[in-house]
């Protein structure tokens, strides 16, 4: 096949403008893959789950009898016993489920923090 001569140029501008255009996208445009997009719905998904119990682990500590007491041993304990503790007391396990989250015990660690 005999293709003219000034054809070349500007195939080859085409092919450069089109990676230059999927460099820039990816880059700088906000583009991202299909997994990357599954993996940032899945990452906002759960946050917002966990947005939407944190308060009922505080209603929960709230209305717990002895929450003073739990309480006060959570301030005496470290950053990383904390979760652990706020599950074992009972807080972060929602009502109808039998297994505590620990992403929730952490955030409703950090509002109980700011609370009380």
């Amino acid at each position: 096949m005999n293709t003219p001569e000034w054809l070349k140029p500007a195939l080859y501008g085409a092919v450069g403008g089109a990676v230059a255009i999927a460099i820039a996208g990816f880059s700088w445009g906000g583009w991202v893959t299909g997994g990357t997009a599954q993996r940032m719905a899945a990452d906002t998904a759960k946050a917002e789950v966990v947005a939407a119990l944190v308060p009922i682990c505080v209603e929960q500590a709230r209305l717990d009898p002895n929450a003073t007491v739990k309480l006060a041993q959570l301030q005496g304990a470290t950053a990383n016993q904390r979760p652990g503790m706020l599950i074992e007391a009972g807080w972060a396990t929602m009502p109808g489920a039998t297994e505590s989250d620990r992403t929730v015990a952490t955030a409703c660690m950090r509002e109980l923090g700011a609370r009380f």
